[in-house]
């Protein structure tokens, strides 16, 4: 026979949280959420995972959220565990990623008494998050009534703004106390959601009366009906679009190699090459190197689209557009004209002449970073969803062709942080494989996003191992420091291997240290197999940010 927890604020939750279709939690084990743990593991609606470390539980909610496109729930014990969401919190805050935080608390009174377990925990997450609610403890007058509408807002909060919300639940002991039934509670009524956008006159003016358009697409998840939007644009030559590896866009005459174009631009290009309008979409943009550009273009005219963020990233903001990118183009494209336009051709020429510069810089390059990447813009299967954690590997992931792929990267913050585990999560709920790309500091720093018993025998890691953070050998600024305090306290050079993570964690494990080595390892990795692998790819026998610093040299 079934038990349920006794704690009606715990049965309250599940019952909303069913009406709205919430079925994914992440559970990391303490006391003081044992009500929920038990009664949530009890309910035929919900899939529980169980994920020790909060850290690492964060993110790996994260990850599934990504996949679904539905709030996923996470649940701690009280205290410093609750803290441990807190880079997860940003990064979804950032990303618009739907989370649910359920942090059990001791009840009110025992804040600041010294009590176990217990620190201000209620609006903890208030900087980074849409919503922070605290129910009220079950003996309190309307418990009940004030929970379900506490609950309910707070559900439809996370799914309208697609971001981290938090509910902080006071728990009384007895913890463990059980029930066989639950009582009925009323239907949830769900609100409606407008999906039209209205065009106004004055942006088909402006559309009309500029000459040099250009849309820069940032950081956004794979569509299918923006990527034929935009082609739209792109094939009849009127509109340059910009986009990086984790636009996920895929159309041939998209500029998508943004570094590889504009490195190098002066004065005179900065002028040559500037919009009278830009579009933006999407959220963060990898290149540094195009905002320095933008930022100094002061286009006559620039439009954010987007629902939830209007950043004004490049200093000339005139328009605010909230709704979706699809939404827009698709009311907006049958009111415009679309002429062939001078400005792409200009972009084409330089297209043209930097690519020429790059196949002709790749053919002269052997074992190295640089080269790994390359490699796997054309030996990954195109059914794998790829993640590519932060730092350098997202950098030379800009410099190929990843057109066909899933791709995603945290750059809600940009952090090394959570990149493991948020693939890993995305890879528990995925019906694709998912491969991770993941620099060693990377790797190491969020090992225990490996600690998880759900993953598909068809996940794959590849470790780009260069025995340091090379990113700092790469960027201008550190290499000025001394160069023993570069390597032990920036670069933070290191001998440490994936070979003893892999056994540990029951992956299978392959190294490769030369070029040989590694052309005949792809061609079995992402074969089937019985359990996930982890290919390491050691290349700290290769000056590799000299290879990447002479590749710009060669593009300027």
């Amino acid at each position: 026979m079934k038990k349920y927890s006794s704690k009606r604020s715990v049965q309250i939750l599940a019952h909303i949280f069913q009406e709205f279709g919430i079925q994914d939690i992440v559970v990391s084990p303490g006391s003081r959420n044992a009500p929920i743990a038990i009664h949530f593991g009890e309910l035929e609606n919900f899939n529980c995972y169980s994920i020790i470390d909060e850290r690492s539980a964060g993110f790996v909610a994260l990850g599934m959220a990504k996949y679904t496109k539905k709030p996923t729930l996470l649940t701690c014990t009280s205290g410093s565990a609750t803290a441990n969401y807190y880079p997860a919190v940003t990064e979804a805050f950032y990303q618009n990623i739907p989370l649910l935080l359920l942090t059990a608390d001791r009840p009110v009174g025992f804040v600041d008494i010294f009590d176990g377990q217990t620190i201000r925990q209620k609006n903890i997450f208030s900087q980074h998050s849409y919503g922070d609610f605290e129910l009220l403890e079950d003996n309190q007058p309307n418990a009940d009534e004030e929970n379900y509408k506490i609950i309910k807002r707070a559900v439809e909060l996370c799914i309208n703004k697609q971001g981290p919300v938090h509910i902080n639940i006071p728990l009384e002991e007895p913890l463990y106390e059980l029930v066989s039934e639950v009582p009925s509670l009323p239907s949830v009524i769900l609100s409606e959601q407008e999906n039209s956008y209205e065009i106004s006159h004055k942006l088909v003016e402006q559309w009309e009366s500029s000459k040099r358009i250009m849309i820069l697409v940032g950081t956004r998840e794979a569509s299918e009906e923006l990527d034929t939007e935009l082609s739209k644009l792109a094939d009849n030559h009127s509109v340059v679009v910009l986009c990086e590896v984790n636009s996920n866009l895929n159309n041939d005459n998209f500029f998508h190699h943004i570094d590889r174009y504009i490195f190098g631009f002066g004065e005179k290009e900065y002028r040559n090459f500037a919009p009278d309008l830009l579009i933006t979409i999407g959220q963060n943009v990898v290149s540094k190197k195009v905002k320095q550009f933008l930022r100094e273009a002061h286009p006559k005219h620039h439009w954010h689209i987007d629902s939830y963020w209007q950043p004004d990233t490049y200093y000339s903001l005139t328009e605010k557009i909230t709704t979706t990118a699809e939404k827009f183009f698709r009311a907006f494209l049958p009111k415009i004209s679309t002429p062939e336009s001078e400005y792409y051709h200009l972009w084409e020429q330089l297209k043209i002449e930097k690519d020429e510069k790059h196949q002709s810089y790749i053919q002269k390059i052997g074992f190295s970073d640089f080269n790994l990447i390359r490699l796997l813009s054309s030996e990954i299967p195109k059914n794998y969803h790829i993640h590519f954690s932060n730092s350098s590997v997202i950098r030379y992931a800009q410099l190929f062709d990843f057109k066909g792929y899933i791709v995603h990267c945290n750059r809600g913050t940009s952090g090394i942080e959570g990149s493991t585990s948020t693939a890993m999560g995305y890879a528990v709920k995925s019906e694709n494989p998912t491969l991770l790309v993941t620099g060693d500091i990377s790797f190491f720093y969020d090992v225990n996003g490996l600690w998880n018993s759900y993953l598909s025998s068809t996940t794959r890691i590849i470790v780009m191992n260069n025995s340091e953070g090379n990113i700092f050998k790469i960027i201008p600024g550190p290499r000025n420091a001394n160069e023993n305090i570069l390597n032990e306290y920036i670069a933070t050079r290191h001998k440490k291997t994936a070979k003893y993570l892999a056994e540990h964690f029951g992956f299978g494990y392959i190294k490769a240290d030369e070029e040989s080595d590694l052309k005949q390892v792809l061609t079995t990795f992402f074969r089937e197999s019985d359990r996930p692998k982890i290919l390491e790819v050691q290349t700290s026998s290769v000056d590799n940010a000299q290879i990447l610093r002479d590749y710009f040299k060669e593009m300027s």
